[in-house]
C-alpha cells in the first residue's frame, strides 16, 4: 500500500487569480505546500495536480513533480482523483488531498489525518479539525463547523454554528473543520461519481456528499491549524502574523 499527496492547483481562481503563483518570502505559494507536504515522513510521493501549464513549469523548475489534468473539472477532489489514475495508483492505496493554498501546512497533521485508514480498513475517508480558539469565528460561515459521534466520525458539517447550546450547562466543544482529506483510492473513485446531494447543495460543501450517501468520514482533532489563503488579503495577514523564520 502507497501514501501519496495530491496537490490540486488551477490558476483560475476567482477570488485570487493566480494564487499558486503567488509570492509569499520569496518562494511561490504551491512551493511552500509542496516542501512542507515532502517533510512529512509517511508520504512516499507529492504530486502536483493542475491544470495550467504556469503552474506546471514553476513546480518542475523548483524541482518538484507535477502533471497535467483536464481543466474541465469542477472541484478539487475531481482533480485529484484523475491524477491518482494517471499514476496508476492502486485501490488500496490511500491519496491525500492537501490544499495548495495552505502554506502553514503542518507536515505532522499529515500522519494524523491518515492514521485512521491504516488502523482500521472499514474507513474509507478521513479528515481533521481542531478547537475554536476565538468564539467570534463561530458566527462566520467561511468557518466549517463539525460535529462527531462518540467513535470520532463525523455526524454533520455545517456553515452555521453546531451544536446550538442551550444554557444552563457546559458549553460543548466546537471544532472547526480543516479542508485536508484522505481517501482510499477505491473510494475516491466512487466519490467523484456520486451525484452531490440536497445537503451538498446547500451548504455547498462537498465532503457532505459522503454523509448523505452512508460512507463514513473519520475526523481527527489536531492541534495544528492550516491557514488557508483564500484572498490577497489573507495572503498579507499571513505575511503580517508569521515570519519566514517561524
Amino acid at each position: 500500500m502507497r501514501i501519496v499527496g495530491l496537490i490540486p492547483a488551477r490558476y483560475g481562481s476567482t477570488r485570487f487569480p493566480g494564487k499558486p503563483l503567488a509570492d509569499l518570502w520569496g518562494k511561490p505559494l504551491i512551493q511552500h505546500v509542496f516542501e512542507r507536504a515532502s517533510a512529512s515522513p509517511i508520504l512516499e510521493r507529492v504530486v502536483v495536480a493542475t491544470d495550467d501549464e504556469r503552474i506546471l513549469e514553476c513546480v518542475r523548475g523548483f524541482g518538484g513533480e507535477a502533471l497535467m489534468t483536464s481543466p474541465e473539472h469542477t472541484c478539487g477532489t475531481e482533480r485529484i482523483a484523475e491524477a491518482a489514475g494517471l499514476l496508476s495508483l492502486s485501490d488500496e492505496d490511500l491519496v491525500v488531498n492537501i490544499q495548495g493554498d495552505q502554506p502553514l501546512l503542518a507536515p505532522e497533521v499529515i500522519e494524523e489525518l491518515v492514521r485512521p485508514l491504516l488502523l482500521s480498513s472499514e474507513v474509507p475517508m478521513a479528515t481533521v479539525a481542531i478547537p475554536f480558539e476565538n468564539p467570534e469565528e463561530l458566527a462566520d460561515p467561511n468557518r466549517v463547523k463539525v460535529v462527531l459521534d462518540r467513535e470520532g466520525r463525523a455526524l454533520y458539517f455545517s456553515r452555521a454554528p453546531i451544536p446550538y447550546f442551550r444554557p444552563p450547562g457546559q458549553a460543548p466543544l466546537y471544532l472547526r473543520h480543516i479542508g485536508l482529506y484522505a481517501y482510499r483510492k477505491e473510494f475516491l473513485d466512487l466519490f467523484v461519481k456520486l451525484p452531490p446531494g440536497d445537503l451538498e447543495r446547500t451548504e455547498k460543501l462537498e465532503q457532505l456528499r459522503a454523509l448523505e450517501n452512508g460512507y463514513p468520514i473519520a475526523v481527527t482533532i489536531t492541534r495544528y491549524d492550516c491557514p488557508e489563503v483564500d484572498t490577497p488579503e489573507d495572503l498579507e495577514r499571513i505575511r503580517a502574523l508569521f515570519s519566514p523564520r517561524n
